[in-house]
């Protein structure tokens, strides 16, 4: 299993969450659903933080990620709008700088991809728009040979014809890399129709998980 959450109790910074137990194989697409303030960034906070405010156990490839926060961190692309890149410096420059930290850096795959994505690779971060700024942290991800994506409303606000053209990109992730992407998102065609699995938040609790058509069947999202 690539990631397995037990138990999972804790505070992230929009909100608590209380007891969050599911597993995720590799290869699927999983959709995290629910109103604003159900929990889900704050889900996606316990695993990628640092800090590790929670407990229970989240595993990555059958590993607690509070062994080894390298490693975990090695294996996980975060997506979010919220992530931290240096703003003044070009989408290149970035790739180079914070590409350093990770053992499996691919600097043609970042460009490949930036290319295939049609976001400039020369241009600086703070002026690429916010859907050139998803694009640009999952070519990272994917350039650093990530197994966990991790997406926190990345297709928020894209052009129907990209956000096509998004999932297909993840599809072949998942196809290719034997990697797994966890996604929070709003869109309810987007979480009925794309997703393998859902999980449905309700005030920081996990009210349904499983196959995206027996959770829709019986939630009605």
């Amino acid at each position: 299993m690539l990631l397995e959450l037990e138990h999972v109790t804790g505070i992230g910074k929009k909100k608590f969450l209380s007891d969050i137990s599911f597993s995720l194989p590799a290869g699927y697409l999983m959709g995290l659903a629910g109103k604003n303030g159900a929990g889900k960034t704050t889900l996606l906070e316990c695993i990628v933080s640092r800090k590790k405010q929670y407990t229970g156990t989240i595993r990555l490839n059958g590993e607690d990620i509070r062994a080894d926060d390298r490693k975990t961190m090695q294996q996980i692309g975060f997506v979010s709008e919220e992530n931290p890149f240096l703003l003044e410096y070009t989408a290149r420059q970035n790739g180079e700088i914070f590409g350093m930290a990770y053992e499996n850096w691919d600097t043609e795959l970042f460009l490949e991809q930036m290319k295939r994505m049609g976001v400039a690779a020369g241009q600086k971060v703070g002026k690429l728009s916010r859907g050139e700024f998803i694009k640009f942290q999952t070519a990272f991800a994917m350039a650093h040979g990530s197994v966990l994506y991790l997406l926190d409303e990345a297709t928020a606000g894209m052009d129907p014809v990209f956000r096509r053209e998004f999932f297909q990109i993840l599809h072949e992730i998942i196809e290719t890399e034997q990697a797994s992407v966890l996604m929070t998102s709003h869109i309810e065609t987007e979480i009925s129709q794309k997703m393998d699995y859902v999980a449905v938040l309700e005030e920081g609790k996990l009210v349904s998980f499983g196959e995206t058509g027996e959770v829709r069947e019986n939630t009605g999202f």
